[in-house]
């Protein structure tokens, strides 16, 4: 079943590190009471994800100020992640889908074309999640170009 807005946001449990090196595993729930900007994308060091995360993170005092937190999700390793934020500056956490379960229940893994060939990956895509641990808004198949705009535009 796609997921839809205005309905419940997965629950989910997930080992991350947040900018400041900090390892943990965060939770949905944990983050009730604050909208949330849960992105999932296919890979750490690659141009058009690492390109989101620094714009994620160039407007992460507007973010805060709305009431948002900002959590990448993508199947690299803590060790990954790390080494990510520490080369980027990334200034939020970076959660550990390593079976990809998680972005199954979003609806953010499955088959995908590129360059001709069809295969089995992530799909870039951002859930807006509200306080209360609804979805609000959905974005899939994500450009990175212009994308964190269009979630400004959301949160206000």
């Amino acid at each position: 079943m796609a997921l839809t807005e205005g309905k419940a946001a997965p629950a989910f449990s997930l080992p991350g590190v947040d900018a400041k090196g900090a390892e943990r595993v965060h939770t949905l729930k944990e983050y009730k009471g604050k909208r949330v900007i849960l992105y999932f994308y296919p890979r750490d060091s690659t141009p058009g994800c690492t390109r989101e995360a620094v714009d994620f993170s160039a407007e992460s005092a507007k973010i805060k100020r709305a009431g948002a937190v900002v959590l990448g999700v993508s199947p690299n390793s803590v060790a990954a992640h790390t080494k990510f934020i520490e080369a980027q500056g990334i200034k939020f956490a970076l959660l550990v889908d390593g079976d990809k379960k998680t972005a199954e229940k979003y609806g953010a893994y499955g088959e995908k074309k590129m360059y001709g060939k069809t295969s089995m990956g992530i799909i870039r895509s951002t859930f807006l999640i509200d306080e209360e641990g609804k979805i609000e808004r959905i974005w899939t198949k994500v450009k990175v170009a212009g994308h964190v705009e269009e979630v400004l535009d959301a949160l206000k």
